[in-house]
């Protein structure tokens, strides 16, 4: 189950996202002759890479802690840096 988690996010990522970016681009460049480039509106984006850095160090460090073995309190651990990481977005948010 984790490797198959793992295997479809990175399968999102590099095919579920940046395809429909390029046939936008494919499809209005050959329309009109011109390229529409994809804004994508991200002013945090330097404070969200080093979050998910650490998040990424912080999972490799558990699952080394845990003796790469699968029990509850790893899942509780889980549970919690989820909702740590939810929290921080939220209070990073500007709403308006």
């Amino acid at each position: 189950a984790v490797s198959s988690s793992i295997g479809s996010n990175i399968f999102d990522i590099l095919v579920g996202l940046p395809l429909p970016w390029l046939l936008y681009t494919l499809y209005n460049s050959g329309q009109k002759g011109q390229s529409f480039p994809v804004t994508v509106g991200a002013e945090d984006l330097d404070i969200s890479l080093y979050i998910l850095i650490g998040m990424l160090m912080v999972v490799i460090g558990s699952i080394a802690l845990f003796k790469w073995r699968m029990i509850k309190e790893m899942g509780y651990f889980y549970f919690f840096m989820y909702f740590l990481y939810v929290g921080q977005e939220l209070a990073r948010t500007s709403w308006c």
